[in-house]
């Protein structure tokens, strides 16, 4: 018979595996993040460039009414005008003083011309929004 304690020489020791998954895992979260991040500051300037181009164009529009058809004008400019009545306390009131002063021009069937004092208040508030 066969001895069993034959010794076994080509087996090797468990050799020790360094485990730097933890350091693979931290990584990749803070490149995440800094991918999210990036990605909401681009989206938030995107955004308000966009806001400040409507205003301009609101601005433009508001500037360019046409007082031939008095009725539509006085329309345009309280449609319009609203939009930058709730920048601050001076133009809310100056919107005000000029919506109330187009009144007359709005509700009735035929109107007249709107006279030179509407129209400086109508300059005045243009003035006011671009300052």
């Amino acid at each position: 018979m066969k001895s069993t304690d034959i010794p076994v020489n080509d087996i090797m020791p468990l050799v020790e595996v360094p485990d730097y998954s933890l350091y693979y895992f931290i990584a990749l979260v803070v490149i995440g993040l800094a991918i999210s991040v990036s990605v909401v500051v681009l989206l938030l300037k995107k955004y308000r460039s966009r806001r400040l181009n409507e205003r301009k164009q609101l601005y433009r529009q508001l500037g360019a009414i046409d007082f031939s058809d008095p009725k539509r004008a006085a329309y345009a400019i309280s449609e319009i005008g609203y939009r930058f009545a709730h920048d601050n306390e001076r133009t809310a009131s100056v919107y005000q003083n000029l919506f109330e002063r187009l009144e007359p021009y709005k509700y009735a069937p035929t109107v007249n011309k709107i006279d030179q004092e509407t129209i400086g208040y109508y300059r005045l508030y243009l003035e006011i929004i671009d300052a």
